[in-house]
């Protein structure tokens, strides 16, 4: 639960103290200037006349004091506040107020200009990550649009036998297939940041749920060589089957990826009281510690050089799943070593 932060609730006893004592005072003049006016004439016309040009004095010194203490205590901070915000509207996520108070003696104002502050670094880091999408997406929509235009053109030679013609068309099928994916992985991450993919609970078999995704790469593992091996409970859970999905095709789908030829894979699924645990090790490639911190966030791709195809979204869109499905996701990994992924479905464990 987030920690309410302190806020001066606008009541100053120091302020409420000054001003007790400048209403006394003020009154205190007034009854002695209209006892001093008494003293000296009987005349109600004059004392009439003098009471109100006390009261304009005195009203006129209180707008005084008024007018000073909101140009400090008011005008200042909107007029700071204000800026910021046409700052940050223009576009300068770099912006950042300055609170005088000290924490824990905020007023309104104070919070406000925290916020904003909170506000200009999220848009600063999504500015950021917007920029690193564009870059990433363009090369990888770059990339297949280029095979795919040349090997359209080497399509039309009508020598071709129909072996090589065959292998072209594939190739063509694979690029296209990359920017499918591409766009169906932005469309579903979309969908479910806006909340517009409601999970669908129901009772399944988790570990035969996992057998058929596992059994779906059985090609790719074959092709790779790859040493596999699974360990599984038998686990009935009550949660989303389809959202599930996306989070096992993409775990493993990165573990034959990154595991080389000959390399090892192994997942288990492990029931934890009401609990469910699921790991996904490789020993492929691994990762630094930088980059596991980061590895979780949107278009994030650890590798720049861009050797592996994928486009930053699959870990994403596993992270947002398991966060809706209010799970844990952590990783393990060392350079050259392997990683492997652990996921905690809390407290979906059917029981008849």
């Amino acid at each position: 639960m987030k920690k309410k932060k302190s806020l001066s609730s606008g009541f100053s006893f120091t302020g409420a103290v000054w001003f007790f004592c400048l209403i006394a005072v003020i009154m205190q003049m007034a009854i002695l200037i209209y006892d001093y006016i008494r003293e000296r004439t009987d005349n109600l016309t004059w004392i009439a006349i003098l009471i109100l040009i006390e009261i304009v004095i005195l009203a006129t010194f209180c707008t005084i004091i008024d007018w000073v203490r909101r140009k400090i205590m008011v005008d200042k901070p909107t007029k700071k506040i204000l800026d910021a915000t046409d700052k940050i509207a223009d576009g300068n996520f770099s912006t950042r107020l300055e609170i005088t108070h000290e924490y824990g003696k905020y007023n309104q104002y104070d919070l406000i200009m925290e916020n904003l502050n909170k506000m200009a670094i999220e848009l600063q880091k999504n500015e950021v990550l917007k920029t690193d999408f564009i870059s990433n997406v363009s090369h990888e929509i770059k990339t297949p649009l280029a095979v795919i235009q040349n090997y359209a053109y080497l399509l039309q030679d009508n020598t071709l036998d129909n072996e090589t013609r065959k292998s072209y068309a594939k190739t063509l099928i694979s690029a296209s297939k990359r920017i499918t994916d591409l766009i169906t992985n932005i469309l579903k991450l979309n969908k479910l940041e806006n909340q517009e993919i409601q999970e669908k609970h129901e009772i399944f078999n988790l570990t035969e749920a996992l057998s058929d995704s596992v059994i779906e790469f059985e090609t790719l593992i074959e092709n790779k060589n790859i040493d596999l091996n699974c360990d599984f409970d038998d686990v009935v859970i009550f949660s989303s089957k389809s959202l599930l999905e996306i989070v096992w095709n993409n775990l493993i789908s990165n573990a034959i990826k990154f595991t080389p030829n000959n390399g090892k894979i192994e997942i288990s699924l492990k029931r934890k009281d009401r609990n469910a645990e699921i790991k996904v090790a490789d020993t492929g490639c691994g990762m630094t510690s930088e980059t596991g911190a980061k590895i979780f966030e949107k278009f994030y791709q650890g590798d720049t050089s861009h050797s592996t195809q994928g486009n930053g979204l699959g870990l994403a869109l596993v992270k947002k799943v398991i966060d809706i499905l209010g799970g844990e996701i952590t990783v393990q990994s060392e350079l050259n070593k392997g990683s492997t992924f652990t996921i905690l479905l809390k407290d979906v464990v059917y029981e008849n």
